[in-house]
């Protein structure tokens, strides 16, 4: 459903004709001295649009507030606004975009789940002729009043821009001119279905936003350059926004400010890690607030609009919504909050209607039994053996017998399963992406090889079924050895297949990434997304799931020494 564009009553030649001739345009003179602008950033809502009737509320406080004082509010978003929920995946982000317009909401950049949809349609990937991997994003685009940008997606063999969205745009508000640039993470070719951007590349943020910038001071006259990026970083401790010790310094976007020549980006609006940052890197003031709608960043800037330079630049600490946060199907208007700006803080009723209206229409199926009750909550784990990824590979073992073992990422991990009678919408939630099955045949050999690599890093780490994964150090190498479930050793040679998501099959999370060039190694499954052969097992086995069950400590699927991953090893 596309947003409703509103229509200009009149039309503007008629008002100029009405009693004779038009006046003389009057020039305003420019405006001088200081004011105070609101740089309001959010991240990674992933379709969690409950909460965004009540971020209307804290803007509207916020834009009275700036009204009041004579300043304005800027509002970005640092990307993968879509894909995470029924209401929103029912229509492809429709709902999103439609609250955003109405959030007023300036720019956003793409994040990398905003390719996940691919086509329009009910096709993830490209199955028919005519079909545009992209089509679904192009037409969110399309219906949005607020500007979408991308300066570093390119096309991989041109390298020109990729089409989706321009660079950067630049807004003037209250004598301020405020460009803004788009970057997506490097890490996106490999963290969506490569077959919907098999055409792409990822320029170095680095390169592409200095270059803009560069252009945005000399050529646009910015006042104040603002960089949404879909990359994020991670800090501990929010209270001194100039002391950075509790953030990673390897982290990506903390890179990026290091390397970018001072002075030329004033703030980033960060997203991609969940985490939040409320910090001065390298004098640029980034923000990022965690994810799903449940807080959001704010830098207050001072511009000296006669001299055209910031004054002043103050980070907020990241403003979470409620006290404290509310459960997953719960209403966050009705959550405990502290006034803003020395106002209640009163949810916006025009968004709410149209949040509303997409919870009504993803409710029949949110609601339905599955007729499997969880004894307790079923928990996810980035970093190392979890109850939900067993759970999940387990049923795609089920689905998919003939094969040896199963694999799914950790990323693909999106929400914690409550406990209590299971209903369909809460295992959406943990399993909201729209995969297929996918074989891989390797052997023992190769399988043992990603695993060595998967638990000698950090980062989403692997579940799996079928086997037994064991690691050990061999000097400063990790090496694994296969088990199968009476005992048996894995030899190298022996062959294997592994049942997968498309998603890791054709090389996400770097994982098989040539698979595909090999004749026959891959086979990809046309059939409905996975998520729902998963839940027709459920709802045939019935039951309970018990996740002490699933989670045995004293006999885990993949034995690292010291329990702990990353492994890493060093010569005694």
């Amino acid at each position: 459903m596309r947003a409703m564009r509103p229509a200009l009553v009149l039309p503007l030649f008629f008002l100029a004709s009405c009693g004779g001739s038009a006046p003389a345009p009057v020039t305003a003179p420019p405006a001088t001295g200081n004011v105070l602008i609101s740089i309001v950033g959010t991240n990674d809502l992933h379709g969690h649009i409950r909460a965004l009737p009540l971020l209307g509320g804290y803007l509207a406080n916020l834009r009275a507030a700036r009204e009041r004082d004579g300043g304005a509010v800027f509002l970005f978003d640092g990307g993968d606004l879509f894909q995470g929920t029924l209401e929103s995946n029912l229509r492809e982000g429709a709902p999103v975009v439609a609250a955003y317009d109405l959030l007023g909401y300036d720019a956003v950049t793409i994040g990398n789940h905003e390719f996940d949809y691919g086509p329009v349609g009910e096709d993830a990937t490209v199955e028919h002729e005519g079909q545009d991997p992209r089509g679904a994003l192009r037409a969110r685009i399309a219906e949005s009043r607020f500007a979408w940008l991308s300066a570093n997606i390119v096309n991989r063999e041109t390298g020109a821009n990729a089409g989706l969205a321009p660079n950067s745009t630049v807004i003037e508000r209250d004598g301020v001119r405020v460009a803004v640039i788009g970057v997506t993470t490097e890490q996106t070719l490999t963290t969506t279905i490569a077959a919907n951007v098999s055409d792409l590349a990822i320029r170095p943020l680095g390169v592409a936003i200095a270059a803009e910038a560069q252009r945005l001071r000399s050529e646009e006259h910015a006042d104040v350059v603002v960089v949404a990026a879909h990359a994020g970083g991670n800090c501990t401790a929010l209270v001194d926004a100039h002391d950075t010790t509790s953030c990673d310094s390897h982290d990506e976007i903390f890179q990026v400010a290091d390397a970018l020549p001072e002075g030329l980006v004033d703030v980033i609006v960060a997203g991609h890690t969940h985490a939040a940052v409320a910090h001065f890197v390298h004098g640029i003031a980034i923000i990022e607030s965690r994810s799903y709608g449940r807080a959001f960043g704010r830098v207050d800037l001072v511009i000296d609009r006669g001299a055209h330079r910031i004054v002043s630049a103050e980070i907020l600490p990241s403003h979470d919504l409620c006290r404290t946060a509310p459960a997953p199907d719960a209403d966050p208007s009705l959550c405990e909050r502290d006034d803003y700006e020395g106002a209640a803080v009163t949810p916006d009723a025009r968004v709410a209607a149209i949040v509303g209206e997409a919870l009504t229409f993803a409710d029949e199926q949110r609601s339905r039994p599955l007729g499997v009750t969880v004894s307790a909550q079923i928990r996810r784990d980035h970093d190392g053996e979890n109850a939900l990824g067993n759970l999940f590979t387990d049923l795609m073992h089920q689905a998919r017998p003939v094969a040896d073992l199963a694999l799914y990422n950790g990323g693909g991990l999106r929400a914690d399963l409550p406990a209590g009678p299971l209903t369909y919408g809460s295992f959406y939630e943990a399993l909201p992406f729209d995969n297929r099955f996918a074989l891989v045949r390797t052997n023992g050999h190769d399988v043992a090889a990603l695993f060595a690599r998967d638990i000698s890093h950090e980062g989403s780490a692997l579940s799996e079924s079928g086997l037994r994964i064991v690691a050990r150090c061999e000097g400063t190498e990790v090496r694994v050895s296969l088990e199968r479930a009476d005992g048996r050793p894995v030899r190298d040679d022996e062959p294997l297949t592994i049942v997968t998501s498309d998603f890791i099959a054709t090389g996400g999370d770097g994982f098989f990434v040539h698979a595909r060039e090999t004749p026959g190694a891959v086979t990809l499954e046309e059939d409905p997304p996975m998520r729902e052969a998963m839940v027709a097992l459920l709802t045939a086995n019935g039951g309970t799931l018990d996740p002490h069950v699933l989670l045995d400590p004293e006999h885990p699927r993949i034995v690292v020494p010291g329990g702990h991953r990353p492994l890493t090893c060093q010569t005694q």
